[in-house]
């Protein structure tokens, strides 16, 4: 059972709700450790003085903030701990805004909210409330000595609270110079359909236990086989990528591959009872399209007489 890793109140105007928090997430990474090759030994790290040459205990290192290559500003523990913000155990709520507002680029890390003991009733109240307002609450917290931005919203009928970051953290898309300009490369109306085309040919429900982990599964599989004596081939390189496709063309073939997909995926009785009924996708029986196709032999014949 997952354990709560922080506990405090959601507090908007003079109503109080205590609250416990957990991780919403639990990545699934594989982690490697790094080992000596010739004696297959773990290898530690140490905090080594470029300029001694020696070990640096613990006890002595201190935090610098580097002005330039060589010149740092030393800062002490004590100095850190005089302007950390203050310990609170409230998620004070400032403002409640509508969700769409919220550019998805903002959100860091989900965690949930269960209500604290005696605070079931209220915790309903207001996760009714902003699901039936379509609001999200913004709040500041601190966690761990950090004070966060964050975002109360309702999901079903638990209370997510997700970490945003703040404006000056989010880079401005005008700092990137490969951006092509708009005016340069404006579609065509055509262009536009056809491409609005392929988008509706591959609509769908979003269903996150359809896309899984590959890699991470084909990683864990090597590593199994090579704990068992298997002898791991080697794949090729990459080939370069081919130049860049006409844009109609590629269009073009994209729809009607995406057609062929969803033709492909009907069961194969229907197939099977459309081929015994003698029809055809445009309505003609398969008699007919036999009658069109006698001709071809009676050409063939001709020639070789």
């Amino acid at each position: 059972m997952a354990r709560a890793i922080w506990s405090g109140a959601i507090s908007f105007g003079l109503v109080n709700i205590p609250v416990k928090l957990y991780s919403a997430v639990s990545k699934k990474t594989v982690r490697f450790h790094q080992l000596d090759a010739k004696t297959g030994s773990r290898i530690s790290q140490k905090r080594v003085n470029p300029q001694t040459g020696e070990e640096v205990p613990y006890e002595q290192l201190v935090k610098g903030y580097e002005l330039s290559p060589d010149r740092f500003v030393v800062i002490t523990p004590e100095e850190l701990e005089a302007i950390e913000p203050k310990k609170t155990r409230t998620i004070d709520i400032e403002d409640f805004v509508d969700i769409a507002e919220i550019d998805p680029i903002y959100y860091d890390h989900p965690y949930y909210l269960a209500p604290g003991t005696g605070a079931a009733k209220s915790y309903a109240l207001l996760l009714q409330a902003m699901e039936d307002s379509g609001k999200v609450g913004i709040a500041r917290v601190v966690i761990r000595s950090k004070e966060q931005l964050v975002a109360l919203r309702p999901r079903g009928e638990v209370m997510t609270m997700e970490t945003l970051l703040f404006g000056d953290e989010v880079v401005d898309p005008g700092a990137i110079g490969d951006l092509p300009d708009s005016s340069e490369v404006k579609a065509s109306k055509r262009e536009v359909d056809m491409a609005r085309q392929l988008i509706d040919s591959l609509a769908s429900d979003f269903d996150p236990s359809k896309y899984q982990d590959t890699y991470r599964e084909a990683v864990l599989g090597m590593i199994e086989r090579k704990a068992d004596g298997e002898e791991i081939a080697i794949q090729p390189e990459e080939e370069e990528p081919a130049a860049v496709p006409d844009l109609m063309a590629a269009l073009e073939a994209s729809i009607a591959g995406a057609k062929r997909q969803g033709g492909s995926s009907k069961p194969k009785e229907a197939k099977a009872a459309s081929s015994k009924n003698g029809s055809s996708k445009n309505g003609s029986s398969t008699k007919t399209s036999t009658a069109k196709k006698k001709p071809a032999p009676k050409k063939t014949a001709a020639k070789k007489k």
